[in-house]
């Protein structure tokens, strides 16, 4: 797949290890704009993140006079702001279900993603997290069979929430069974291997499947 890059004055402050970020890396190399990415680590700050965003946290998109805070946000606005490949479908209906879709994986396995990944909670419940994570996993499973991908012929934006927690199975401590998912671990591979994901990519999750 080629693809075409397109300019812009943006600059992108990215976490290269946190899945929020990693969102929006895909739907810029989706898109193929060319941005001018910061790398950002939570104990060294740039000084003007503070300025552009009232949380002082990342993601956040500068484009010219404009500053956008919030994953879902971003990717949207990038998705009207570059509107091919539309990452969205065209009707209002499956507008609203896709952005649903977000929402529900947000609420279902991001919040068990985020605690693994902080770590500060007792062992005891990392454990019951990642059997939770494990469980709704692999429960989600029949539903990626039907279409190249999720619950939809056309790459989407729920795909681009969807993978980067994909990707981060190893360090979250989870093995999916093979058999029971089958489906889910196809459209992986699917979407790794897709050449917009492996340009999203950065240094340190390469090194999260040892790929360096």
């Amino acid at each position: 797949m080629g693809v075409v890059t397109k300019r812009s004055s943006m600059t992108f402050f990215s976490s290269p290890t946190d899945h929020y970020c990693h969102r929006v890396r895909i739907v810029l190399a989706e898109k193929g704009v060319t941005v001018d990415i910061v790398d950002v680590e939570e104990n060294s700050k740039p000084e003007d993140l503070a300025q552009l965003n009232p949380y002082n946290e990342v993601p956040t998109l500068v484009d010219r006079d404009l500053s956008l805070f919030q994953a879902n946000v971003i990717m949207e606005y990038l998705d009207e702001r570059f509107p091919h490949p539309p990452l969205l479908p065209v009707y209002p209906v499956a507008r609203a279900q896709s952005r649903q879709l977000i929402y529900r994986i947000e609420r279902d396995w991001c919040v068990h993603v985020d605690a693994i990944l902080a770590g500060v909670e007792k062992e005891a419940s990392l454990t019951k997290r990642r059997k939770e994570l494990r469980d709704r996993l692999i429960s989600a499973s029949p539903l990626f069979a039907d279409k190249s991908f999720f619950l939809n012929d056309e790459f989407t934006l729920v795909d681009c929430s969807i993978a980067p927690i994909l990707w981060r199975l190893p360090i979250l401590g989870i093995e999916l069974p093979a058999k029971q998912c089958e489906a889910i671990n196809e459209y992986a591979e699917r979407i790794f291997d897709r050449d917009a994901f492996q340009a999203s990519l950065t240094e340190q999750e390469r090194e999260m499947r040892n790929l360096l």
